[in-house]
């Protein structure tokens, strides 16, 4: 069999496998559609943490990003994982304490305003959907390469089956469906990296060949391998680094913080039983990302590798079959500008003269084709790919129904609304927000990782301070928070809007603010929102004793009891 035949099998087996879990364990009540039951085991719901959070940001486009970017990659890496201890040490047992089904509800009860709640809500949709547009985006590029067709019609198929799956379980589906996600993807992770590490390397482990010498004898480095080939063709060094400084931090901050206010994530630590479950279940979970994460700079590496030794300056019609196949989906495009018939691969130096373009979204998936791998390896990442990006995209899809049907509907405009009436309206939700997802996947504003960073910059900028200054401060009221939530979220989406799509050709360090990113403007946001929400609550009057007493029970350390519902 070939690698499409090979791809059909791997990913109609998993498919019928998330299927089949998804109809065993799939909601009968509210309760289960948004928080499981409060049933899950800690170690299920580590699992099922890992693979909500890692989407296909992590799987497909950290190491496709890191493999272009080479050091500057490594904020990616940085980000998100200090993000998760971040979560796992400071907000998740205390979330899970006050036993909210969402963000928006924490905020509107500690902040004693269906105002707050409202401004919550306009957030948790802003974030959702533009992290949910990049899992889209590497659903599509899954599907346009292994059935053979343009990434539009990729991104069709992939809304189809998020949208059955996601409406039909709920989270308790869900969890149960990201389990089995999980053990699929990160087996088709490692498993082509062990087998380019020993071709390449001749180290099992992948994590120990990126730092090795190669296996051909010649005792150099891998990376100083890697270094020269790049230099060659124009390009950095790749174990140099380009970006500035301060870009660097901010862009990792924005991305760690952002992880400690992302909705999807949050949310899970309400799906298990007691509070020392969630400190329990989030240790877990850094284990099960653990195995991925420190495995992706070896792909990375792996993978550059192998692309700059068997496309360079080598005849169009010798490329090799996978270069032709992903030419079909348009993330790979040659122009033979000197009618040469030489693809020319060089570095922006001698732009002018590129002939090859290159979407970096497809360097993991190609992989295993570029090493010679076994057609079977390559269907096998095909499948990992779609578990990664539909497990994220199914739990966004689920906050996004949620601050809809329980949130606004039911905690505002339609108080009596029955859990019928609720369920349908979140699965209703859910439908729409898998179109606008679908939408932006065909038409993103970046790269899956960078659409993903800035979700998280917007979720550092809004979430983060209000959830921080609400479980540690009694002090902060809800007009501190209002005001803070709203600036926070209007300067980073306005840096974002005005720098991506407003103005691109602006869009470079000598026109960045401080030579911070759009990537990195979260942290910024998040300063100012900071300030404002301590500034404006120090100014006006404190919260009522009654939301005083529920912060201070919130963070006593025994017990798994539920803070009082403040309402007003």
């Amino acid at each position: 069999m070939n690698v499409q035949a090979w791809t059909f099998v791997m990913v109609g087996l998993s498919f019928a496998l998330y299927i089949g879990v998804a109809i065993w364990s799939r909601a009968r009540s509210t309760s289960d559609f948004y928080v499981a039951g409060n049933k899950v085991p800690s170690v299920v719901n580590g699992m099922a943490t890992a693979a909500d959070w890692m989407s296909a940001a992590s799987f497909i486009s950290m190491a496709g990003a890191i493999s272009f970017l080479g050091r500057d990659g490594s904020v990616y890496l940085m980000g998100w994982t200090g993000g998760y201890v971040l979560l796992a040490l400071l907000l998740a047992p205390y979330l899970r304490k006050f036993g909210k089904y969402t963000v928006p509800d924490f905020v509107g009860d500690r902040y004693y305003s269906q105002l707050a709640r409202v401004v919550a809500l306009i957030c948790a949709i802003f974030i959702s959907f533009t992290y949910v547009a990049g899992q889209m985006r590497g659903v599509g590029i899954v599907f346009s390469r292994f059935l053979d067709v343009d990434i539009s019609y990729g991104v069709i198929v992939g809304m189809g089956i998020v949208f059955f799956y996601a409406v039909l379980g709920g989270m308790k589906g869900i969890t149960y469906t990201q389990v089995a996600q999980y053990c699929v993807l990160i087996f088709a992770y490692l498993v082509p990296a062990i087998f380019i590490s020993l071709l390449m390397t001749e180290t099992l482990i992948p994590q120990l060949g990126f730092g090795g010498t190669l296996g051909d004898g010649s005792g150099r480095f891998l990376l100083d391998r890697l270094d020269e080939l790049n230099r060659d063709l124009g390009f950095a060094a790749y174990t140099s680094g380009q970006k500035g400084t301060v870009d660097t931090l901010f862009i990792t901050l924005a991305l760690m913080f952002g992880t400690a206010g992302l909705p999807h994530v949050i949310v899970r630590f309400y799906t298990v039983a007691r509070v020392s479950a969630a400190r329990s279940s989030a240790g877990w979970a850094l284990v099960f990302i653990a195995l991925l994460y420190t495995a992706a700079p070896a792909v990375a590496a792996f993978a550059r590798t192998n692309l700059l030794e068997t496309i360079s300056n080598i005849r169009y019609e010798d490329a090799p079959e996978w270069f032709k196949k992903w030419e079909t989906t348009g993330l790979i495009s040659f122009q033979d500008h000197n009618n040469d018939g030489v693809i020319q691969y060089v570095g922006p130096a001698s732009s002018t003269q590129n002939e090859l373009t290159i979407d970096r979204d497809i360097m993991v998936l190609a992989n295993p084709e570029m090493a010679r791998l076994p057609d079977w390896v390559a269907g096998l990442v095909a499948a990992g790919a779609l578990a990664a990006a539909l497990s994220t995209a199914a739990g966004l899809l689920l906050v996004l129904s949620a601050a809809v049907s329980h949130d606004l509907l039911k905690k505002w405009l339609l108080p009596d609304i029955s859990e019928r009436g609720e369920l349908l309206a979140a699965r209703v939700t859910a439908g729409l927000a898998v179109c606008v997802a679908g939408y932006f996947g065909v038409n993103p504003p970046g790269f899956v990782a960078e659409v993903v960073a800035f979700a998280f910059g917007l979720a550092a900028a809004s979430f983060f301070p209000i959830i921080v200054l609400g479980i540690f401060s009694k002090r902060v009221n809800k007009y501190g928070a209002i005001l803070g939530m709203l600036v926070g979220l209007t300067v980073t989406a306005g840096y974002i809007i005005y720098f991506k799509f407003a103005f691109p050709a602006l869009n470079s360090v000598e026109h960045w603010w401080m030579g911070i990113s759009p990537e990195g403007i979260g942290t910024a946001g998040m300063m100012i929102n900071f300030l404002v929400t301590v500034v404006v609550s120090w100014l006006t009057p404190p919260p009522p004793a009654r939301v005083q007493q529920m912060v201070e029970a919130i963070r006593v350390p025994r017990g798994a009891g539920q803070a009082h519902e403040i309402s007003g």
